[in-house]
């Protein structure tokens, strides 16, 4: 078929890459390692896996799309409104959703880079301008996030922890930046990794957007709580924005699976944290041997670690896939190594300590 031919497509989507997910590797002596896409090692709790096999039985069904019992379990743990409440096919389906809802040609969105991929790629899509901000030893840099709002700035996104840097922004900075961002901006605070966070400096986004309208926060069920395959996440927010974010959502987007198994995490939490705290002592036992071995690693609040590696990356991951070890490149930047299981842990340590140079 002829170009003169073919179907007519946005001309944007010529220039967004497509998403890639981390990679599973296999190496010589069969070990394969996945710590690229920063999941729990974890599989489901007994009592969770109950769970999606009762609901099982009804998927001939739609799923309750306004998933009134989880939003319900919602409210209840995190001590707000119900219709402060919003859910998504994981976090990143709700920032769809919230572009959806800000986006339009001439609009942008201001976000720190390096960040959360999928920001520039949703970005894209949704007719929006990114305005990449540079982060400023590894983490973001408030004053330039701030200084590059401008009457065409929908959306600011703070990503704490940083992913892929693991950095975090502290309480008193955090709290002096959203007083001074405009009301016409919408900040979300993108909280994927808030449950391994253990600075007490670092602030409880749902206790900031209490008394600030144009502030709300994302959360997921897809990491701490190692529901990745089920996609579901949610979102805190004053009512007018929670309401807006509802209104964009695919129908049905939340499956029945997903929430009855978010709503039985919910119930196991104490259980499921326990294993958070594990994830937490392998992350700060990695940082441990790689600073030991003469390796520069920023501190980290999330399920990963960062390895500044510049022009080295590409060779780095290769050295890790080789051992079968998966990791997450960025070509020229860097690497994300996420916490998996102890022996995975070791086997990316052993690639890293043999690695001839150091970040």
């Amino acid at each position: 078929m002829s170009e003169r031919n073919s179907p007519y497509f946005r001309a944007v989507l010529g220039t967004i890459p497509p998403y890639r997910p981390g990679r599973a590797v296999v190496g010589p002596d069969g070990r394969s390692a996945k710590l690229s896409s920063n999941e729990s090692p974890y599989g489901p709790l007994p009592s969770v896996l109950e769970a999606i096999t009762a609901a099982a039985t009804g998927i001939n069904r739609y799923p309750d799309n306004g998933a009134a019992e989880l939003t319900a379990a919602l409210a209840r743990r995190f001590d707000v409104p119900e219709e402060h409440v919003a859910l998504g096919a994981g976090s990143v389906g709700i920032l769809q959703q919230l572009l959806e809802t800000v986006a339009e040609p001439g609009a942008e969105v201001v976000y720190a880079w390096r960040s959360f991929e999928a920001y520039p790629l949703l970005a894209g899509l949704s007719g929006a301008t990114s305005v990449q901000v540079p982060l400023r030893d590894e983490t973001h840099d408030l004053d330039a996030l701030l200084a590059a709002v401008t009457e065409r700035t929908r959306l600011l996104l703070v990503c704490n922890p940083n992913n892929p840097t693991g950095t975090v922004v502290r309480g008193e900075e955090l709290t002096a930046f959203l007083d001074r961002v405009p009301d016409h901006v919408l900040v979300v605070l993108d909280e994927a990794y808030r449950e391994y966070v253990r600075d007490p400096a670092v602030p409880d986004g749902l206790s900031l957007y209490r008394d600030r309208p144009n502030v709300a926060v994302l959360r997921t069920f897809s990491k701490a709580y190692g529901l990745a395959a089920l996609r579901v996440g949610f979102l805190v927010g004053h009512p007018h924005v929670a309401e807006a974010v509802r209104k964009t959502m695919v129908p049905f987007a939340v499956n029945a699976l997903a929430q009855a198994a978010a709503v039985a995490s919910l119930e196991a939490e104490e259980e499921l944290l326990e294993r958070v705290e594990s994830t937490v002592k392998e992350r700060e036992r990695v940082r441990g041997a790689l600073l030991a071995d003469g390796w520069t690693v920023p501190p980290t609040e999330a399920n990963f670690v960062w390895l500044r590696l510049g022009e080295a990356t590409s060779d780095f991951a290769a050295a890790c896939e080789a051992a079968g070890v998966a990791v997450r490149p960025f070509a020229g930047e860097g690497a994300r190594v996420s916490i998996g299981e102890p022996a995975d842990n070791d086997a990316f340590l052993a690639v890293a300590r043999s690695y001839p140079t150091r970040n």
